[in-house]
């Protein structure tokens, strides 16, 4: 009889654990799952986004290499650091933005708010919730395919802006402006520097690029223009495309623009 106890009893402990291990929430996604994507935000505070927001895509990307984030609501670009722990915990702390007025803010501020307060994340079918504690989503983000994002770089640019150099636009490249062409899924590209023609080859990740250095003809070139373009497209860590416009930027910066020719 006491050996029947015992079973019964034995068993109730395994039902009851069983029961209170389904009612828990699902532990957040392994941390590589978070990084390293292209996030596009969905849905915030429970109301859902417009595809684009001043013709922006409104966006989340992690990095891993070192633990910092960028994003933007259609505005101003938004960055800072981040850290992750077990169960999907994680904890967000905005840097410097850029201070730019726009149309639609509160969707900005309303992103501000969710970063500041999340701390914990799940994912599921390719979307990212971010959370605080066990309440509903504070904003929801659909994964990007990086294929289908790099595509819309396919194609001829014409420069229109360089930052760095204090001679004008117009002195720069007083006949003739730089153009590239990118050849994806090739990862080359080539154009004319306003002087000599050139090949270079990148390397891309969603949002990030980097250029190696080029091979060109070696016509004499007056000026600073072909140099001014060449040492700036070394210096860019990330694109972002709008409409027809294309910038090339360094950190938070856009140092080259660019209008699809």
């Amino acid at each position: 009889m006491r050996k029947a106890i015992f079973i019964f009893a034995a068993l109730g402990t395994i039902i009851l654990t069983a029961c209170n291990t389904s009612k828990r929430p699902a532990a957040g996604a392994p941390s590589g799952t978070i990084l390293e994507q292209r996030w596009k935000l969905t849905e915030l505070a429970g109301k859902p986004v417009p595809d684009q927001i001043n013709h922006k895509e409104p966006f989340l990307q992690l990095q891993s290499s070192d633990s910092r984030f960028s994003a933007s609501a259609g505005c101003n670009g938004l960055g800072g650091t981040f850290t992750l722990q077990d169960n999907g915990r994680i904890r967000f702390r905005l840097g410097a933005s850029t201070l730019m007025a726009c149309d639609h803010m509160e969707m900005e501020q309303g992103l501000i708010r969710a970063l500041e307060s999340a701390d914990n994340y799940t994912i599921r079918n390719n979307e990212l919730s971010l959370n605080k504690a066990r309440m509903a989503p504070l904003a929801r983000f659909r994964a990007v395919t990086s294929g289908q994002e790099s595509s819309a770089l396919n194609g001829t640019w014409e420069l229109n802006y360089i930052s760095g150099s204090r001679i004008a636009f117009e002195g720069l490249y007083p006949r003739k402006r730089p153009t590239i062409v990118f050849n994806l899924p090739q990862t080359t590209a080539s154009g004319n520097s306003s002087c000599n023609r050139y090949t270079l080859s990148f390397s891309i990740n969603d949002h990030s690029i980097r250029f190696k250095d080029p091979a060109s003809t070696k016509m004499y070139c007056e000026g600073a223009g072909e140099s001014t373009f060449f040492n700036t497209l070394k210096t860019v860590t990330k694109y972002d495309i709008t409409g027809n416009t294309l910038h090339l930027i360094m950190g938070d910066i856009a140092v080259m623009r660019f209008e699809r020719k």
